[in-house]
């Protein structure tokens, strides 16, 4: 007579592994220590009292990423991380931006930025990025505007490499004009609407009759002023 199996013994059954189990296996023992990595590198950068990557630390995350902290890449970083607080990367973003990069030593984060500056420029990722450069230079609660000086600084940095005319001639015309002391997020899409949409220096299908903010009709005028005595 022969012996009862143990898995008759006890109701249980067993099954072999199949290379699907085995590959979810290995994949999510590769992504734990995936993640294991991008927090330790986190917190290589991170303030120990505040639990947070701060001004500092960007510094450092800068230099070992070997780009100038005001790099236009740094602000697409964080856009990548969807950081909220300018200066500062709290380690849930750290992890959305660093796992979407797959990025987790600073060696392939810094070539990592490449990618992500050629994913930014993408016309359908580009609007949004514009849009979230001025939202993350509004540093206090309630700020709805941010100041000329500072608004020339981002429109060089975020638009400069774009729109090389229109830019220079913008930033030229908001340091030189004494109505504006700062500009609004419609002011800023404004500006950005009128590179897509306008040709430049011509301005001939600038129509102001159309929803433009004030402030870009008063631009072209200056505009067309200054070539008339060109």
């Amino acid at each position: 007579m022969r012996r009862s199996s143990a898995s008759k013994k006890t109701g249980q059954s067993y099954s072999t592994p199949t290379a699907t189990d085995l590959f979810r296996s290995a994949s999510s023992k590769a992504s734990s220590k995936e993640s294991e990595r991008i927090d330790s590198l986190f917190y290589s950068f991170a303030n120990g009292s505040t639990g947070m990557i701060d001004p500092e630390g960007i510094e450092t995350l800068c230099a070992a990423m070997e780009v100038n902290h005001t790099d236009v890449r740094v602000l697409m970083l964080a856009w990548k991380m969807k950081a909220e607080e300018q200066g500062y990367f709290t380690l849930d973003e750290w992890r959305r931006g660093l796992k979407a990069l797959r990025a987790d030593t600073i060696s392939k984060l810094r070539k990592a930025l490449s990618d992500l500056e050629k994913e930014v420029r993408r016309p359908s990722n580009f609007a949004d990025f514009y849009s979230y450069a001025f939202q993350y230079c509004l540093t206090e609660e309630k700020q709805k505007s941010i100041d000329i000086e500072s608004i020339c600084e981002l429109l060089t940095l975020v638009l400069g490499s774009t729109f090389p005319s229109q830019v220079n001639s913008f930033v030229e015309y908001l340091k030189t004009q004494n109505d504006y002391k700062v500009i609004n997020m419609d002011q800023w899409m404004g500006f950005f609407r009128f590179c897509n949409e306008i040709s430049y220096p011509a301005l001939d299908d600038y129509d102001p009759e159309l929803a433009w903010p004030l402030i870009l009709d008063n631009f072209v005028e200056w505009v067309r002023e200054k070539e008339k005595i060109i």
